[in-house]
């Protein structure tokens, strides 16, 4: 009997005897910016409950420019760039023609002196690869691997929490305060109780998808709904604010992802070590209610396969 992808991955949410509930939630304008209240009961069966407020920029402007990624516009766009760059930077004893085949960006050169023809190649494609990662930077993109070594485009999950860290420091307070013992893994499990009540959207194939169906973290309180990439982002944004120097990490397995916190494990706690630093696994996706340490059993078992990407989410010391 074949079992599809998406039925895995709804067996994956749903093997803890402690499920979400969202008891409330309301949101309300107020001049230039929104009211948010939630109440959910955590996995120890307590109710809990937040209020903040956000801005309309960073509910409506902030990623105007995050869309699903099409490479035949993107390609368009990077030619544009390049053709702009060689316009302020003119190849010396060449001329070079450009067409666009396949979705890829095809160069002709041509001139006199084969050495300098071969120089305005080295050029045009040092500038190309330039325009490319800009492009990729303003639109929150990167190329990405999964761990069978397929490649695509998809949303660059760390530079979005990083662009959206700003719109949730007024959190902090407000977390801390409820949080009244200031330890990291009572923060970080009431983060997760909250994030793991926002209802689950289904995770759109990361590599086929480019990017289709993920809402960046304003965005997902807004609508109060997110799938396995968008939760964990919002996750990160929220724990980077409260928590600007912990090293984190996001982890991928197929159609899921989860978050790592580089904190000293306890016994039987969920780890991956990565480039000698050791995370402890969180899974802020829910419907299952899962403690810091604890992941559900497909999450585990991809662990313990290899079958998994990490991606270290580290300060930088900026935020």
């Amino acid at each position: 009997m074949k079992i599809s992808k998406l039925m895995i991955c709804f067996c994956l949410l749903l093997t803890n005897s402690t499920y979400a509930k969202q008891l409330s939630f309301t949101k309300q304008a107020n001049q230039q910016h929104y009211d948010f209240s939630y109440q959910w009961l955590d996995h120890q069966g307590l109710t809990q409950d937040i209020h903040f407020t956000l801005g309309k920029p960073a509910l409506f402007e902030r990623f105007r420019k995050l869309k699903t990624f099409k490479s035949e516009f993107a390609q368009k766009s990077i030619l544009r760039a390049l053709k702009r760059r060689l316009k302020n930077q003119p190849l010396d004893g060449a001329n070079a023609s450009f067409k666009l085949r396949e979705q890829k960006i095809s160069i002709e050169v041509k001139g006199q002196d084969q050495q300098k023809v071969a120089l305005a190649y080295q050029k045009i494609q040092a500038l190309e690869q330039q325009a490319t990662d800009d492009y990729f930077k303003e639109n929150f993109y990167h190329p990405f691997l999964d761990h069978n070594n397929q490649g695509a485009i998809k949303v660059n999950h760390g530079d979005v929490a990083n662009s959206s860290v700003a719109d949730l420091k007024s959190l902090k307070g407000i977390i801390l305060e409820k949080v009244s013992i200031r330890n990291i893994r009572k923060v970080v499990n009431f983060v997760l109780g909250f994030v793991q009540n926002i209802p689950y959207a289904t995770l759109e194939s990361r590599v086929s998808s480019s990017g289709a169906g993920f809402n960046p973290p304003a965005k997902l309180l807004w609508e109060n709904q997110g799938d396995c990439d968008s939760k964990m982002t919002l996750t990160a944004t929220i724990l980077r604010a409260l928590m600007p120097r912990i090293d984190m990490a996001m982890i991928y397995i197929d159609q899921h992802a989860f978050i790592g916190i580089a904190i000293p494990a306890l016994a039987g706690e969920v780890t991956v070590n990565h480039q000698g630093v050791e995370y402890v696994l969180a899974e802020p996706t829910g419907p299952a209610l899962y403690p810091l340490g604890t992941v559900g059993p497909e999450s585990e078992m991809a662990i313990n396969q290899g079958h998994y990407v990490v991606e270290a989410y580290h300060s930088d010391g900026s935020i």
